[in-house]
């Protein structure tokens, strides 16, 4: 293989992992030579990746809050277009996903841009960062975490598990309401929008409360929807746990026929993702969320690869999602894709255990600590699925977060579209919310309203 594995530090190739504490020598590098968030600042030998020198930090002139993010690369010309004529000459640089789609559809391409390390997030999450990753710790053979709040818990990783935690635990806001569609099209292109509402408030960034106070709750989640009228008023309720051995996710579903609250602990791992068509799994979402633990969790290295990035086209609202939405895979003419450094992060299914996914690939960006894409393998060690998340910064927080996730089922020739927001209000980060406003009887009063 051409492409070099670059090991940042000691890492640990194995399944297993070692509950090691940052050292004071690597804490140090925080903010010198890595980012305030872990992340390599220097560039790469050929120069193709440059330096991170902080991000977006403010927005484009003429931006007001709630607009639509203008694509502050949009003067950009492509360096190349990947396509099967030339797929021999990149493979190396390719995840095994993006490989197979353009190997399984003649007109599959991935136009590759100039790269722009674009991720920031506010100085307290820097701040945070460096303070609690001397006490971040991963309890119950990788189950959960403790130690740390706000921050990214384990900035110069040494194991898969403590990659996977940076992922679930990264900064995404205080709190954000959004307005998405999602649409699993037909091999011919036809496909009906499903529309949600979705809710967070991101309890573990919270400002107010120290690590021993979060109540073992990472996330509150509320997801209502909105349209098809044969599905519209279903409301789904989740508090994301940090610790999901002492206490897995609690879910609850209003169903708006029966005007019931019901418990849904069927809300998890491999079970049909809400009203997706069979295309996904509730742990897809996000890319990953909930418990690691049916898998282990192999750290592979860091690799440099060209993968979904600044995807300001797709969430443009000068497109609509009838031009994104195309037969067999999105519209590649609107997807970016720069050369970036990410973690790879291998997750095998343990013995005893149970899920669709008998392997998962992952590739973690090093500025943002996002999945920014996942090969998902069958019971017979296939490539099935291939997921991708199309990042942008919404630099109006700032955060650097998914504007659409595309899930590929190459046996079946489909594929899933989520986060669909070209028509729809823009995600509003400024929302006030409190525990009260996702307990049980708060989702009952919204079902009935």
């Amino acid at each position: 293989m051409k492409s070099l594995l670059h090991l940042t530090g000691s890492l640990l190739l194995t399944a297993t992992f070692a509950c090691a504490e940052i050292s004071d020598t690597d804490l140090a590098r925080l903010g010198n030579d890595l980012t305030p968030l872990g992340g390599e600042k220097a560039g790469n030998a050929d120069g193709s990746i440059p330096a991170w020198t902080g991000g977006i930090t403010t927005p484009p002139a003429g931006f007001q809050v709630g607009d639509h993010h203008p694509d502050p690369f949009a003067d950009d010309q492509p360096l190349v277009t990947i396509t099967r004529a030339n797929l021999a000459q990149y493979r190396d640089q390719l995840t095994a996903g993006h490989v197979a789609l353009i190997e399984a559809y003649d007109d599959y391409k991935l136009v590759v841009y100039p790269t722009h390390r674009s991720a920031s997030v506010p100085q307290r999450i820097y701040d945070a960062t460096k303070e609690f990753a001397p006490t971040a710790r991963l309890v119950n053979d990788g189950a959960g975490i403790e130690g740390a709040i706000r921050g990214i818990p384990f900035p110069v990783p040494q194991n898969g598990h403590e990659v996977l935690w940076n992922h679930l635990t990264r900064y995404r806001g205080d709190a954000a309401i959004r307005y998405i569609g999602q649409a699993a099209p037909q091999r011919n292109g036809s496909y009906t929008m499903v529309e949600f509402e979705d809710e967070f408030w991101f309890n573990y960034a919270r400002t107010d409360i120290g690590p021993d106070e979060l109540n073992n709750t990472l996330v509150y989640f509320k997801q209502a929807v909105l349209a098809p009228a044969r599905l519209a008023g279903t409301i789904l309720l989740a508090h994301e746990t940090l610790d999901q051995v002492i206490e897995p996710r609690r879910a609850w579903v209003y169903n708006a026929g029966q005007r019931r609250v019901r418990r849904a602990p069927q809300v998890a791992y491999d079970n049909p993702g809400t009203a997706a068509d069979g295309m996904r799994t509730s742990d897809q979402f996000d890319m990953f969320n909930g418990a690691p633990d049916r898998y282990d969790w192999k750290l592979v290295g860091k690799r440099e690869m060209i993968v979904p990035y600044n995807s300001y086209k797709l969430h443009s609202d000068q497109v609509s999602p009838d031009e994104i939405l195309q037969p067999l895979h999105i519209n590649q003419d609107l997807a970016r894709y720069e050369k970036h450094r990410v973690w790879v992060v291998d997750a095998t299914l343990k013995d005893g255990t149970s899920h669709l996914y008998s392997r998962r690939t992952f590739y973690i960006d090093e500025d943002s600590w996002q999945i920014l894409a996942a090969d998902q393998y069958d019971s017979r060690g296939e490539l099935w699925r291939v997921s991708e998340a199309h990042c942008i910064n919404y630099y109006d927080v700032p955060v650097f977060w998914s504007t659409l996730e595309v899930h590929t089922d190459l046996v079946a020739g489909r594929y899933l579209a989520i986060g669909l927001d070209n028509d729809q209000q823009m995600y509003d980060f400024s929302i006030q919310r409190g525990e009260r406003d996702y307990s049980p009887n708060a989702l009952r009063r919204d079902g009935i309203k």
